[in-house]
């Protein structure tokens, strides 16, 4: 069984060149878009100390959070789901050129060696940054698949990106995935 763990922020956010406010984060819009293609569990990352609401106070903290090498708490989940999924869809937004610091800490956390990672993120146009990059240094044991970069601006039109991006695994006896 997959499962599905993203981090999310809603809030201010940067979206289309303006800052609006979202009453649901663009990556956890996505993970619940992605749990409706291929059922699994889903498990939210969600940190001991909240984000600032304001998007310009929250991009110095990620700011300052890569540069100290920071690595936010987060509550616990489910070790136990984590443990026995052998593929793992990894949700996170694009902040300062790649996935956030809690992110970072959940993946030191975790022994993901053996796995299957399949990466997804949103932005406003940087993609992946570096976090490709980032990841295969955290989990070197792990297989890391392409992923699935979505800008927040156009979740509105991403069901056809997903069953785009799922299908190679389907057709190359990957994942098995059920259509709602």
């Amino acid at each position: 069984m997959a499962v599905i763990v993203y981090f999310s922020r809603k809030y201010e956010n940067f979206v289309n060149g303006e800052i609006v406010y979202l009453e649901k984060g663009n990556t956890e819009f996505l993970a619940e878009k992605l749990h409706q293609k291929i059922q699994g569990e889903i498990m939210e990352i969600v940190p001991k100390k909240s984000y600032p609401i304001e998007y310009q106070e929250m991009i110095e903290v990620a700011k300052s959070e890569r540069e100290k090498e920071l690595r936010p708490e987060y509550f616990p989940i489910d070790e136990s789901v984590l443990n026995n999924s052998q593929e793992i869809f990894l949700g996170f937004p694009n902040w300062d050129g790649s996935f956030p610091r809690i992110i970072a800490h959940f993946l030191e956390n975790h022994d993901f060696s053996e796995q299957i990672i399949y990466p997804f993120c949103t932005h406003e146009g940087s993609a992946f940054g570096r976090s490709l990059f980032e990841l295969k240094n955290i989990c070197p044991n792990s297989t890391i698949k392409k992923g699935l970069p979505y800008r927040g601006s156009r979740l509105s039109r991403v069901d056809i990106a997903i069953e785009n991006w799922l299908v190679q695994y389907k057709l190359n006896g990957g994942i098995k995935y059920g259509k709602k």
